[in-house]
């Protein structure tokens, strides 16, 4: 067995993950403004390049915001943020998304498999249509819901590259740690064997090319996530 070196964390990175907690559980509200960097670097004792680094780094993930000669101050993460915010989110949850944060990504993801279907049908090969088979067999015989999950998201990036879009898959890679950590609690709640059929019943509308069924059925079983009998809520 191979083991990994257990590294500790830098200070910038401590110093990232101090505001982003103070953020994310409003001990610092949105407009507020944040001391200057020098005052900063003595309260938490850091240098002032630390606190300037993390600053930025805190700026790209849409939690904080620098105006010229006016300062720095808490942005609205929730309309500036992107998908490094919503692991930051996560990570604060400790590894949880709430509902409004499930409900927004299952949406969008009804969005981008119905496009990708709409796209995919008119070109897939055959060669193509028994890789997907291929994956959908091994998230049934899955040994492990790790395994299942990583057969999943195989299919969904898979299903994504053959619609030909270059967007799509990106898009979907930038959420993969939100999505497995979904599909992760819907195998919890219910099953392998449930994550199977789903995907099985989305290969045989592509194998058929059928794009009205796969858009239907991508529509009927995300929903059934969202609000109907297999929901994946946590509260």
């Amino acid at each position: 067995m191979e083991f990994q070196k257990i590294s500790s964390p830098s200070l910038r990175e401590l110093f990232v993950e101090q505001l982003e907690h103070m953020i994310l559980s409003g001990k610092l509200p949105i407009g507020e403004k944040l001391p200057p960097e020098r005052q900063l670097a003595q309260a938490m004792q850091v240098s002032r390049a630390v606190v300037n680094s993390g600053i930025a780094e805190l700026e790209k993930k849409g939690f904080l915001i620098v105006r010229p000669r006016s300062g720095t101050y808490v942005a609205d993460y929730r309309q500036n943020g992107t998908a490094d915010t919503l692991l930051a989110i996560m990570n604060y949850n400790g590894g949880r998304l709430r509902d409004e944060e499930i409900k927004s990504i299952l949406e969008v993801r009804i969005a981008l498999d119905t496009l990708a279907a709409e796209l995919c049908m008119s070109h897939v090969t055959d060669q193509e249509i028994e890789n997907l088979k291929k994956i959908t067999e091994q998230i049934r015989d899955a040994a492990s819901i790790d395994e299942a999950v990583t057969a999943a998201y195989e299919f969904q990036h898979e299903f994504a590259l053959i619609s030909g879009n270059t967007l799509i898959p990106l898009i979907f890679c930038s959420f993969k740690a939100a999505v497995t950590s979904l599909w992760e609690r819907f195998c919890i709640l219910y099953g392998i064997p449930t994550l199977y059929e789903n995907n099985y019943r989305l290969w045989t509308y592509i194998r058929d090319r059928d794009t009205d069924g796969a858009i239907a059925w991508i529509q009927t079983s995300v929903r059934e996530s969202i609000d109907g009998g297999r929901k994946i809520y946590y509260d």
